[in-house]
């Protein structure tokens, strides 16, 4: 079923260069299968109901983001049935609103050095991990939580410290999840630190089974 994906990008903190290239993957996403695609960086969209779109999309958010109108907004959404996808940075984001921090699942803490590292797919059974294969190569910066989400979300994939320099986790180092809010659904993945990333097949098939799953369409 078509439905609609706002993406929302705007930066008060810390911003990645590769946010242009992340929103251009997402459109080629939608125009290759079928949901149509609308970013901005406009605190002001999210004043009004969002009821329009299948999927709200925090893509590398950092800081504060949204205005209280905005946050009322996106709680109704969220309480309405509507899908949330964080990607990356969206981790960082919102650290005042406790709200936030539980429709997340976890904060972001910190990260290592852009590095070479293995993922572990710990669940097949999801449309974002159902192409990948049981150990992932990947470069990403690896990101610390401020907590372990584990008990609160549905782990797709986590991260093998012991295959890059700098993890601060240990063996539980979940890095791509998601959970159920409300009436909603929420995905996040760690994973998009760089412009690479959002050229990679297997990490655009990754985001492609979040959004379409946020969305309630697959």
């Amino acid at each position: 079923m078509p439905f609609r994906v706002l993406v929302y990008s705007r930066t008060t903190a810390y911003r990645h260069d590769s946010i242009p290239d992340a929103v251009a993957a997402v459109r080629d996403l939608g125009a290759a299968h079928g949901f149509e695609v609308d970013a901005t960086e406009d605190p002001g969209v999210f004043e009004t109901p969002l009821g329009a779109y299948g999927a709200v999309v925090f893509l590398s958010t950092s800081g504060e983001v949204l205005t209280p109108a905005g946050r009322e907004q996106l709680t109704a959404y969220l309480r309405d049935g509507g899908g949330f996808v964080g990607v990356h940075a969206a981790a960082c984001t919102e650290y005042d609103w406790p709200y936030y921090g539980e429709l997340l699942g976890a904060w972001f803490d910190r990260h290592p050095a852009y590095q070479p590292g293995k993922a572990v797919v710990e669940d097949r059974g999801h449309p974002a991990t159902r192409h990948l294969p049981a150990v992932w190569e990947f470069t990403d910066e690896w990101y610390d939580f401020r907590t372990n989400p584990r008990d609160s979300v549905r782990v797709l994939v986590s991260a093998d410290e012991s295959s890059y320099e700098g993890g601060g986790m240990g063996a539980e180092h979940p890095l791509a999840w998601c959970r159920e809010q409300g009436a909603g659904r929420v995905f996040y993945t760690a994973l998009g630190h760089a412009s690479e990333a959002y050229q990679d097949p297997g990490f655009r098939a990754h985001l492609l089974g979040g959004i379409r799953w946020a969305a309630q369409s697959d």
